[in-house]
Order: structure tokens, then sequence, then C-alpha cells
């Protein structure tokens, strides 16, 4: 019997390749994910879009969903010291375990030469992995989800407006831990939007 007489294992037409591709049904069984991204040097919207496409770019990562543009005050620094950062949320979903996830975003910071020399220093580009899935993991060299997370309205916020019912895992509902922290210092930018990757 030749191989070919069998029909299970015909090649797959192209167009029905892309089909499948275009249905995103190539990602097997993909996780949640969410991802929040912070720059406070150079173009920052260029950047941040940057960014966004830099994910979507990943094989077995497509972007579900981008925030709206938010201008926050630097953490941690003397007020007027620095550039206030831009920040946004994306969603993904991945089919990516969570350390590859964390491999690809530390690619993506150092792509736009991310210089991790200062603690709370200005950087290019920040892209955090904030929650994968429901998975709660303290793992010090991914900690899940992001331990800061819950008591940062830069994340919170652009988190809630692409996801209203969000809950963070062991934490509770997004919308009542923004309630918590408030928005003080956290700015829309209506007059900026980024980009879903086409």
């Amino acid at each position: 019997m030749t191989p070919h007489s069998d029909p299970t294992v015909q090649p797959v037409p192209t167009s029905v390749v892309e089909q499948v591709d275009a249905a995103d049904t190539t990602l097997s069984n993909p996780q949640r994910a969410v991802i929040s991204l912070g720059s406070n040097l150079g173009n920052r919207l260029e950047t941040l879009q940057g960014a966004v496409d830099a994910l979507e770019d990943t094989p077995g990562l497509r972007v579900k969903a981008v925030s709206p543009v938010y201008e926050t005050e630097p953490w941690g620094v003397e007020p007027g010291s620095q550039p206030s950062y831009f920040n946004a949320v994306v969603v993904v979903r991945t089919t990516l375990p969570p350390a590859s996830l964390l491999e690809r975003a530390h690619a993506v910071e150092e792509a736009f030469h991310r210089v991790r020399d200062e603690r709370w220093g200005p950087r290019t580009i920040d892209v955090d992995i904030v929650a994968y899935a429901d998975v709660v993991s303290d793992d010090p060299v991914l900690t899940l989800p992001h331990p800061r997370a819950h008591e940062r309205a830069f994340v919170l916020a652009p988190w809630h407006d692409v996801e209203p019912e969000a809950q963070l895992a062991g934490r509770g509902p997004v919308a009542e831990l923004l309630a918590g922290v408030g928005r003080e210092g956290v700015a829309p930018r209506v007059d900026l939007e980024l980009r879903l990757p086409e």
C-alpha cells in the first residue's frame, strides 16, 4: 500500500491551510494572558505600538485586545525628574507556556534597547506579564499574577477598559481593585490610540 493511497496522509491544500490560519484555530488550546506595556523615553506611542506589533509577530501568540493609552507619573522617583509614562495593556491568546512568554517579553524589551541598569529608572519599554490564565505561582523568575499588579492603577485602569469583568487570580475583580487604589496620577490619553495589528 503506497502512502498516497491513504487519504489521511494526503498533503493539505494550501487554500485550506490559509483558511485554518485565518480562523485562528492554529492555536490549539490557547491560554489568555494579560501583558502590561509602559514607555517613558523616546517616542513613547511609537514604542508601545512597536511592542504590540512585535507581540503579534510572535509564533503561537495572537493579540486580541489593546487598551486605551494612559499617561502616568513615574513610580518611586522625584516628581519631574523623569518623563511621564505612556501605559497600555494588551490581552493575548497564546500557546506559549509562561516561561516562553516571559522570554519573548524580554526579547521585545531588548529590541527597543531597554536598559535594566536602575530600579525604577526610565525605560524605553517595559513588557510585564500581568496574568497568565488563572495561574498562581510564586516562582521568583516569573511570579503570577504580577506581584504588584493589584496596586498599580496604570495596569488596572487600562485592563479594566478592555475587560471590565476581569478577575486577577487570588486578588479578585479588577474593577474592585481599581476602585480601591483610585485613578490618581493615571490620565487617559483619548487623543492617542494604539492599533490592533491587522
